[in-house]
């Protein structure tokens, strides 16, 4: 995602470490926003009359009262495991399908195309990573026990074994539970985030000429702008995709009507707010995660290439 369209076209391996880097960033800064969302779509507080559900900062209170400030970090392992390749995935398919897009004369890819290629890559990591790698961790973080308590068991003791238990119990499929909400998830995130970004990114260059490259800030400040942007359009589909996830499957219902079912069920009994459950902490969520991508992401792959040509020229002069 460089500036200038004469400068070569960044590489696969960089994608892998610049896309790996800025994705551990993001989860080891943002994980307990992550586990408050999930416990608050989870959560069937509210349901009685006269009641409220339990807001962003009680449920976070609640958590580390309950079960330790450790507590929310629950399924870190399992976002660690697959955030390389997740964001290896997503910027190696994006640029992948934007220079497909691209006017074949101007080489340049137009809005739409921006767009198109962000739905692409957001359905491609789903399938390759993001759907498995979510059942875990929700499987992980709806856990109610302690991490004070060692005589408190839970079913699931880490990603690995969570892993084997679902399979075992439940079949490889069940890894892929929700895949398809998931997947519509990622496309509109992606679409909504890249296309911002790009579009946000070019703008700013326009008020910047003088600049070479935009400074870290900068691309924190517009990546925390892009990513609000997919929460908010998607936000029924996360809830249901959540709670779709953290269900076994019954027999002889098919997927599509289990996401009906519990789409029913959320407007009959909680109302049409349910399918916003947990929007605050989605938010602070993920457009900092956004914010701290984009700007590792860009910090590293600029490094990476400007120190390949340099090792290049030191091996072919020897």
């Amino acid at each position: 995602m460089s500036r200038s369209g004469n400068k070569k076209p960044v590489g696969f391996p960089t994608h892998i470490i610049a896309g790996g880097i800025a994705g551990a960033c993001e989860a080891l800064a943002c994980q307990p926003l992550d586990t408050i969302k999930v416990r608050m779509q989870l959560s069937k507080s509210g349901r009685a009359p006269g009641t409220k559900p339990r807001g962003f900062i009680a449920t976070g209170a609640y958590i580390m009262k309950r079960e330790t400030p450790l507590a929310l970090y629950k399924g870190l392992g399992a976002v660690l495991s697959g955030i390389v390749p997740k964001m290896a995935i997503r910027f190696a398919s994006f640029e992948a399908y934007k220079d497909l897009l691209a006017d074949k004369e101007t080489g340049k890819t137009s809005l739409g195309g921006i767009f198109v290629a962000g739905l692409g890559a957001g359905v491609t990591e789903a399938v390759a990573v993001v759907t498995p790698m979510e059942v875990v961790k929700i499987r992980l973080q709806a856990q109610h026990h302690s991490l004070a308590d060692p005589l408190e068991t839970p079913k699931y003791r880490n990603a690995g074994h969570a892993v084997y238990t679902i399979v075992r119990e439940e079949g490889f499929g069940a890894l892929y539970r929700g895949v398809s909400l998931t997947a519509l998830r990622q496309a509109t995130n992606q679409g909504a985030n890249f296309t911002a970004y790009q579009e946000i990114k070019k703008f700013a260059h326009r008020m910047q000429p003088d600049l070479p490259e935009l400074p870290s800030y900068q691309h924190m400040l517009i990546g925390l702008i892009s990513g609000a942007m997919g929460p908010f359009s998607n936000a029924p589909i996360d809830t249901i995709k959540t709670r779709l996830q953290k269900a076994t499957a019954v027999p002889g219902q098919s997927a599509v009507q289990r996401i009906v079912g519990i789409a029913a069920d959320m407007w009959r009994v909680e109302g049409v707010t349910a399918f916003y459950k947990g929007i605050t902490p989605r938010v602070l969520r993920v457009a900092p995660g956004q914010a701290i991508v984009f700007a590792v992401y860009e910090r590293v792959s600029g490094l990476i290439e400007k120190v390949k040509p340099t090792v290049q020229d030191d091996y072919h002069s020897e």
